[in-house]
């Protein structure tokens, strides 16, 4: 068997799955999976006020070498945000316009690049959200094999092809495909439980109060003076 392969059709998250976990964000469907999932902070978004949710398309690459994510463009449906990563670390730009531009002609709405980009300000121009590890002029290759399609670890989570990515200025995390619609009714709930609060802190009500945090305080040897 082949030790490279490009996988074209799997199961994915729905769309109303990824647009319900767009709207409640990165921090609170991390919190609703159990503080699950987040990325370590070492991709930064190229822009900022982006946020999306999809199901992930994986690629893996060789570092300084962007075949397979040519290679990955005509397994994208509209709505998937595409999750690459290398064989070791990189930042060569792996990632520029044409190829983005290329991306979201098939329906990609936005790229997790663990490695670097270039033509960042022709990214920013195209309005493609792209969250990644650098920003290089170095250029890429297209000579090695590589998989598309096939579980990934990127900055410490496993990443497989369907998972929903949720990513905006806070940072990426990954829901596995059986738990999206779970965790998107209780980061849901905790948004509703969140307004509530707010408005109570908006008031002038303190939060020591308010999460009755006063004991733990006086246990902990706090002293008010």
């Amino acid at each position: 068997m082949s030790r490279h392969v490009v996988v074209r059709d799997f199961e994915r998250i729905t769309g109303d799955l990824a647009k319900g976990l767009a709207e409640q964000g990165a921090s609170t469907v991390h919190e609703a999976d159990g503080r699950r999932g987040a990325f370590r902070p070492e991709l930064h978004p190229l822009q900022r006020g982006a946020r999306i949710a999809g199901p992930a398309v994986t690629v893996s690459c060789h570092p300084g070498d962007n075949l397979m994510i040519h290679a990955a463009v005509e397994t994208v449906r509209p709505g998937d945000v595409v999750v690459v990563t290398t064989t070791s670390p990189s930042t060569d730009g792996m990632l520029g316009d044409l190829l983005a531009t290329s991306l979201r002609a098939h329906g990609a709405i936005g790229v997790i690049m663990d490695a670097g980009v270039r033509d960042a300000a022709e990214l920013r121009a195209m309005g493609f959200p792209v969250w990644a590890r650098a920003i290089s002029p170095q250029g890429t290759v297209k000579a090695s094999p590589g998989s598309v399609n096939v579980p990934v670890v990127v900055c410490g989570q496993v990443v497989n092809p369907g998972d929903a990515i949720v990513a905006d200025d806070d940072g990426i995390v990954v829901i596995p495909r059986d738990r999206a619609a779970g965790v998107l009714e209780r980061a849901r709930a905790r948004t509703a439980n969140e307004e509530s609060k707010r408005e109570r802190l908006a008031a002038g009500e303190l939060g020591v109060d308010m999460y009755e945090l006063r004991p733990l305080l006086a246990e902990l040897g706090v002293e008010y003076r």
